[in-house]
């Protein structure tokens, strides 16, 4: 099998409508953004599953929080979920689809395996004692399990030169969907372990958080942030330990230790590192490293999407292919929509998490101040004016398509 002429054939004859490279850099960034979700949807439920069985007042509180914080994480996963998912279809669509029908028992499975862990998490939310502990349990399997098929999935698509043996792996065509072809350990470790040093670092800003609140059990929280920043330690190291793991069992031909946003990773990763022991190393008051930590721990994050989708260029570049050069049919007017309306979204979602984050930090009733009140005012503008323009082009184009 010629796999690049294969490759070439596969590629949508309509073109992308817009400059590839701007997907992919939306595609890292909403990725990056996502991930930073998913490994606090692991970590923050892995927490209070550790918490019911721990049991006492400390971790009973705890897990009740983390409880909490999960079933808000997973929604943010999610959410954050469809961007990426939709950049991968418009630069990488041979792959995607390839991989997705090769086990696309799985990749519908999948959603079904999502909704089951987040649904256990509500009721791990609302009961107590070993019910909870089981519930909780539950969705961390389910979770992980999540993980394991899109990390199968994602891994299949960098490997074309191996989809026809997998297809007729057994002498005929296998349009079943049943098998997940390929696993590496050290990938999806690379991808797992990072939900306890977010989380470790998520329990660092917790300490800091609620100390505003009048009702704050100050013990409560030091305890949670020297816990956060053990862990945020902890799990960091073990992180980099399993990105060499991974860089070794890479492809010697794709040379990826010399890449610049390898070196790069490198050197982002051992200053927080340093940064994380210094904060773990501390008596009392972790909080006051909460900010610097999150901001370290999230230039990290983006870097390693950047990092994974330059080794996935690599991958693929093996094979002829470069999304540069996809077929280029610029629609202007639908490109204004997106970013139309990407940009009120913003907007919009800034005044929810705004008004979440002021009204968590105080004891009694929050109320507003008359520059929240006029950015909710404006963002139910937004949203009025967004659906009053993109109901109309709507209605315009069938008009206009059925000769009206």
């Amino acid at each position: 099998m010629d796999t690049p002429a294969m490759l070439q054939l596969l590629r949508d004859p309509m073109g992308v409508p817009f400059y590839p490279a701007v997907f992919q850099i939306l595609m890292v960034l909403t990725f990056a953004l996502h991930l930073l979700f998913v490994n606090l949807s692991l970590g923050t439920t892995c927490l209070a599953v550790i918490g019911r069985l721990k049991g006492g007042d400390r971790w009973g509180r705890l897990a009740g929080g983390m409880a909490q914080a999960a079933t808000a994480s997973v929604s943010g996963a999610i959410l954050l979920g469809v961007a990426p998912l939709l950049f991968v279809q418009v630069i990488y669509d041979p792959f995607w689809y390839a991989s997705s029908n090769l086990s696309a028992g799985w990749a519908i499975g999948f959603i079904f395996i999502l909704m089951a862990g987040y649904g256990s998490l509500y009721l791990a939310r609302d009961r107590k004692g070993d019910a909870g502990s089981v519930f909780a349990g539950f969705s961390f399997a389910m979770f992980l399990s999540a993980g394991f098929i899109m990390h199968v999935l994602g891994f299949q698509l960098v490997q074309p030169e191996k989809w026809l043996g997998w297809y007729t792996s057994h002498g005929a065509a296998s349009t079943a969907g049943t098998v997940l072809h390929d696993f590496s350990l050290p990938r999806f470790l690379h991808f797992v372990v990072p939900a306890f040093a977010v989380t470790g670092v998520f329990l660092m800003l917790y300490s800091w958080y609620f100390r505003a609140r009048s009702d704050a059990d100050a013990a409560q929280l030091e305890w949670a942030g020297r816990l956060g920043a053990k862990m945020a330690f902890h799990a960091t190291t073990i992180e980099a330990v399993t990105g060499f793991l991974w860089l070794m069992v890479l492809p010697r031909d794709l040379s990826f230790h010399s890449h610049p946003l390898f070196v790069l990773g490198l050197i982002l990763g051992l200053g927080l590192l340093g940064y994380l022991y210094h904060a773990q190393k501390q008596a009392k008051d972790h909080h006051r490293f909460a900010w610097p930590a999150a901001a370290g721990m999230l230039v990290v994050i983006l870097e390693m999407a950047a990092a994974r989708e330059a080794l996935r260029v690599r991958y693929l570049a093996r094979f002829g292919y470069a999304i540069s050069d996809h077929r280029l049919n610029l629609d202007w007017g639908s490109t204004a929509l997106f970013f139309g309306s990407f940009v009120p979204c913003l907007v919009v979602l800034a005044y929810i998490l705004a008004v979440a984050f002021q009204s968590g930090r105080v004891a009694g009733l929050w109320e507003a101040g008359p520059r929240m009140k006029a950015w909710g005012k404006a963002s139910i503008a937004l949203l009025v004016a967004w659906l009053v323009i993109v109901a109309g082009l709507g209605l315009a184009i069938t008009l206009r398509n059925r000769g009206l």
